[in-house]
Order: C-alpha cells, then sequence, then structure tokens
C-alpha cells in the first residue's frame, strides 16, 4: 500500500476554536449543573474548574502555550528536567548492564522477610523472573548484618545489584555485603547497587540522633565501583508521615547537601561526592503530580550542581518506590491498580529504578503470587507497552511542563528554609519538619473524611463480604521518629470497629433505610447512604411505603428494631412527609434519625448525610449509637 507523502490537515473544515470559546462551552455545562449562576462570566471558568494542591499550586482545566518555551534542555544534559541519562536501558541507576531486548529502568524488588532462605528463595524467583536488582531492607525485617551470606547465597553478586538498607547497622551490612562478594571472588570494580547509608533518613524515621560519620564511610566503600554508589537520599518518609509533594523534594535537597558537606569535608572532589549519592522518591496514584515531582526534583538538584560549580554532575539517580501511604489493608486487590499507575507514572516522570509493592503489603509478608504481580506489573510496561523506548514522553506538555516548574519552585522555598533553619539534621531535631508536615496531613485527612478525596474500596465502594487473604505478620517497622500513616487508616479504623462487634456478638451493626417516595425518587440517595455506611462496616436494608405514610414506616422500623434510621428521597418528598416520619419513628423508639440531603434551616434531624459531610463524624456517631464498643 502506498503511504502518503502529503502531510494531512487534521482540523480541514473546521472552524478555528480559541480558549475563550472553549471556555464558553463549558460555562454552559456548568449553568447547567448549578455549579455556575446565569450572570457568571465566561472568564471564571478557570477558577470554578481549578483545585489546588497541598503546596499551593493551581491545577487549571485548561493550559495554552506559553510565551516562551520552558528551559528544560535535553535528556541527560543539564538542567536534567528531562532525565539524568540520554538512555533508557537501566545503565544508568541500578547498575545493570543494557539490554538491547527490553529498554526501560532498572526493575527492583523489595525484600524484609525476616527468615534468610525465604528471603533467598523470593530473590533468587526475581531475578529469574524480571527483577533485575534486589533492595535488602534488614531494617524492616530484623535481619542481622551477619545473615547477609545466608539470605544472598546463590546470588551473583557480580551480576545482579544489591541495594543495603540496614540503618544504624549500615557500615555492618556493607561490611557483611563486601566479605560475601570476596569470599565469591568478585572484584570491588564488579559490584553495583547502593550500599544504604541514609543517617539523616534513619533519624527522621526513628529519632536517633544522625551519624554522619557512616557517609564518607560508606562512600569509601562503594569508590573503588563504577556502578556502586555508598549513600541514599531516602525522601519517602517525609511523603508516608503525610508530607506534600514539595516537602519531599525540599527535605530531599537539603539530605542531600548534607551528604555533599560530609563528603567533601572528608576530602572527596564535588564530582565523586555527586556521584555517590541516589534519592529516593514516593510515587502514587496522581500520576501528572509523580511525573511533576520526579522532574522537579531533577531540576532542584540540577541548580545545587550548578551552584557548586559542577553543572555537568547533576543527573539526580532516582529510585521510585509505588507509595506505602496510598496501599490499604482494606480491599487490597485494588491496591494492583494503584501500584501499576504509579508504576507508569514513575517511569514516564524519568526514574532509573522503581519499585513495585506487592498489593498485600498491608497483611504482611508477601506470597509468591503478590511479588508476581508485583514485578510483571513492570514487565507489562517495559516489554509489552514499550514504556521505556521514549524519553520524556510528557516532555512539551503545557501542563506537565507548568506543573513541573511550579513544584520546582515551591520545593525550593522549602528547601531554603530548612537550610535558614540550619539544614536537615536541625530542622528535623528542632520539631521544624514534623510540624510542617503535620499540617499538611491535617488537611489531607480532612479531605478523605470529607471523602472529597476518595479511597476507592475503602471510603468508596467497600465491600462488606470481601474476605482477605491471610499472610504471615511482617516485623514492627523502626519508628519514635515522622509518624507512618496511611490515607486509608480513618475508615478502616471504623470497619475494624464494626467488624470486631460483628465477630464477638454473630451480628454487623445495621442501619435502616426509610425510602419516600417511588424507586426513581429515592434509588441514589439510598445508594449513597449504603455506600457511605460501608465505608464504617455498617450494613444497611431498606424499609418503604410508597404513599409514605408514617404508621407503615414505622411498623415497618418496628418489625426490624434499630437504634438508627436514615431517610432518603426527593426533596418534594421531604418536604411534605421528612417531619412526620420522622416524628413517627422516634415514637417507636428510634434513637437517632438521619436524612440523606443538606441540612435544613431548623436542623430537626440528627444528622445529615450528603456529598462533602464528615463521613468519619457520621460512622463515629453511628456506630456509638449502635452500641459498638470503641
Amino acid at each position: 500500500m502506498a503511504v502518503p507523502t502529503e502531510t494531512m490537515d487534521l482540523a480541514a473544515g473546521f472552524p478555528p476554536a480559541t480558549p475563550q470559546d472553549w471556555r464558553r462551552l463549558a460555562l454552559a455545562v456548568l449553568r447547567r449543573s448549578g455549579a455556575a449562576g446565569p450572570d457568571t462570566p465566561a472568564d471564571a471558568v478557570d477558577d470554578l474548574l481549578s483545585t489546588t494542591t497541598y503546596d499551593g499550586i493551581p491545577r487549571r482545566p485548561l493550559y495554552t502555550r506559553p510565551t516562551s518555551a520552558p528551559a528544560v534542555g535535553v535528556p541527560g544534559s543539564a538542567p536534567f528536567v528531562r532525565g539524568a541519562s540520554a538512555r533508557r536501558d537501566g545503565a544508568g541507576a541500578g547498575g545493570t548492564e543494557p539490554d538491547e531486548t527490553v529498554a526501560g529502568w532498572d526493575v527492583r524488588q523489595r525484600y524484609a522477610e525476616p527468615d534468610p532462605a525465604a528471603l533467598r528463595q523470593a530473590a533468587l524467583t526475581d531475578l529469574a523472573n524480571g527483577a533485575t536488582s534486589l533492595w535488602i531492607d534488614l531494617a524492616a525485617s530484623g535481619l542481622r548484618p551477619t545473615q547477609l551470606a545466608d539470605a544472598l547465597d546463590g546470588v551473583l553478586l557480580d551480576l545482579a545489584p544489591v541495594v543495603l538498607d540496614a540503618g544504624a547497622d549500615a557500615v555492618d551490612a556493607a561490611r557483611a555485603y563486601l566479605a560475601l562478594a570476596a569470599a565469591q571472588g568478585v572484584a570491588p570494580h564488579a559490584l553495583a547497587g547502593n550500599l544504604g547509608a541514609d543517617p539523616i533518613g534513619w533519624q527522621a524515621r526513628t529519632g536517633q540522633p544522625a551519624d554522619l560519620s557512616v557517609v564518607p564511610e560508606l562512600a569509601a566503600y562503594a569508590a573503588p565501583a563504577r556502578r556502586l554508589r555508598g549513600v541514599v537520599v531516602d525522601a519517602t518518609v517525609y511523603h508516608d508521615a503525610g508530607g506534600s509533594d514539595a516537602q519531599e523534594i525540599g527535605a530531599a535537597l537539603a539530605t542531600g547537601l548534607a551528604y555533599l558537606r560530609v563528603l567533601t569535608d572528608a576530602g572527596l572532589d564535588l564530582r565523586g561526592a555527586f556521584d555517590q549519592l541516589e534519592f529516593r522518591y514516593a510515587a502514587n496514584t496522581d500520576q501528572f503530580a509523580t511525573i511533576a515531582k520526579l522532574r522537579a526534583a531533577r531540576q532542584c538538584w540540577a541548580r545545587i550542581a550548578q551552584l557548586c560549580g559542577v553543572s555537568d554532575a547533576g543527573g539526580q539517580r532516582q529510585h521510585a518506590v509505588t507509595s506505602s501511604a496510598m496501599m490499604t489493608a482494606r480491599d487490597p486487590w485494588v491496591n494492583m491498580l494503584r501500584t501499576t499507575v504509579a508504576c507508569f507514572a514513575a517511569g514516564v516522570g524519568g526514574a532509573d529504578a522503581v519499585t513495585v509493592a506487592p498489593f498485600d503489603a498491608r497483611l504482611g509478608l508477601p506470597d509468591g503470587f503478590a511479588r508476581r504481580i508485583a514485578r510483571n506489573t513492570q514487565s507489562v510496561l517495559l516489554a509489552e507497552a514499550h514504556l521505556g523506548r521514549v524519553l520524556d514522553p510528557v516532555g512539551g506538555s503545557w501542563y506537565v511542563e507548568r506543573f513541573t516548574a511550579d513544584l520546582a519552585g515551591a520545593a525550593w522555598d522549602w528547601f531554603t528554609e530548612i537550610e535558614r533553619a540550619g539544614g536537615a539534621v536541625a530542622a528535623l531535631t528542632s520539631g521544624l519538619v514534623a510540624d510542617r508536615i503535620d499540617a499538611v496531613w491535617q488537611r489531607r485527612a480532612d479531605d478523605i473524611a470529607h471523602r472529597r478525596r476518595p479511597v476507592t474500596g475503602v471510603s468508596e465502594f467497600a465491600d462488606l463480604t470481601e474476605r482477605r487473604p491471610a499472610r504471615t505478620p511482617a516485623g514492627p517497622v523502626p519508628g519514635g521518629g515522622l509518624p507512618r500513616r496511611h490515607l486509608a487508616e480513618g475508615f478502616e479504623a471504623r470497619r475494624d470497629r464494626a467488624d470486631a462487634y460483628a465477630e464477638a456478638t454473630g451480628s454487623r451493626p445495621t442501619v435502616l433505610i426509610a425510602t419516600l417516595g417511588p424507586l426513581a425518587a429515592h434509588a441514589a440517595r439510598a445508594g449513597f447512604v449504603a455506600n457511605l455506611f460501608a465505608a464504617g462496616g455498617i450494613a444497611t436494608r431498606r424499609v418503604g411505603d410508597p404513599a409514605d405514610d408514617p404508621a407503615v414506616l414505622a411498623a415497618a422500623v418496628a418489625a426490624t428494631p434499630t437504634a438508627v434510621v436514615c431517610l432518603a428521597g426527593a426533596d418534594d418528598s421531604y418536604a411534605t412527609a421528612a417531619r412526620p416520619v420522622a416524628d413517627a419513628l422516634v415514637a417507636a423508639g428510634v434513637g437517632r434519625v438521619l436524612l440523606a440531603g443538606a441540612p435544613d434551616a431548623d436542623g430537626r434531624f440528627d444528622g445529615y448525610l450528603y456529598a462533602g459531610c464528615d463521613a468519619l463524624a457520621v460512622l463515629d456517631a453511628t456506630l456509638d449509637a449502635l452500641g459498638v464498643p470503641r
């Protein structure tokens, strides 16, 4: 078939359109939905449809061509916004040699098994089926450095990069790893990965004072190997505490700069110091925010390199880890979808290495199936979707470029504030970092409580009949520093409370929904009520009378005694029947009568269920009324 050589005009036959044309059309839709009034001007559409991040960055509904092109450079060159390397073959981060068949990033699996034999089996299975490097979390697993030899028995250390995470035992773990390599006959220059010195990150997690002396010591151990580094800047601790993207980047920059100072004070040249560092960030389901975060982090780090006089050394090596905070213990299978989106965003954002958490991470130690799905998530994106064959696919997107620049500015402001406070260690010790992150978490938690930010399968569309898989409990996570939070924790706590009651009594706490009017009139609100109560582990049953007769409804409720009833119907039904029905229910012994809808002027009911209400407060009050112990 002949291939046409002329250029196709995709706009042929259509009149030219302007942003103002779009605003006029959008305004018409907003007016029909009630979100805009008849006098709302078209220029207000952007504000009506905009949202704001926790860093105060507006996210507009429409982005247009900027007056000047953003100064983002090209992949592999300063300011490294578009990537730290001009290649996507995995060689730039974890140390693996290029694979000519699958371009992309380093597929890094994490291990926190306390049993060396179980860890070894999982690692060997992963390496044989798509993983390209190993992340051994001794701090979380409780493994001692002396057990590394057993855990890595059979792993060819000259082929498989290893990243260590040993907290206060970082030096001993590094020595054990190097001794094992020597026992295998592997020369130091053949090793790859990271020895894992991160004393500031350890202070953030545990509250223990940072021992910065381990940084130059592990850097010296790593120096003979071109593909082995000594230092990690783990910023996920700030994300896990509930911090914003700018807070995560800014804290990482301050920590990285602190390590540069320690390394150069120990005699390492600046280029060598920059080369020792790898940064670890969280990737979550907000794909554009994750993409912008990785790009903004590279831009900010490149600026530090520029100020240090080594611009070409500022290509930040990034390890993206799917967010722990976003993972749920309820309906855990939905976590597979979350980690897929996060992995996609990390790959598009230019991460050099990516770790996908198993879907059952909140339940305990992952089984073989969960590990397989985690690594195959990456395999599909790399080998089937070919995501790694394109450098910076979002480059030039007006939205992403603006988001990146705005986020870089917010992160730089936070970084400089930390520096003015005395640096990363001082800001942690004084409580500055904890206070700022807690302020963001309170806003985030409020959004979750009011279901402005849904958690699918938990705060929305909960499954009361789910049977979660059993897993071996994981060891305690090191704590004592910044809190470790989960987005779903508020709703999961209410669900746990209701489930404990159901198990103890053999009966799940239940609310009756008294429907008013025909099905078409009450279905939407009744469904909304059932969905909200299910998020707290509360079952619902519906009773109704087509004529909305208060006596009939009261009799139906009396046949199924309950302390809480919620009325659901249309506004016109409420105007005529809601109050008489409520009075009849109270007379029948119902202790708490709720209404599905916005509060009325005189607040005649005991509570109101509507979009944007405080769902956690509703669940607490309802569980209390139903006699469910706290």
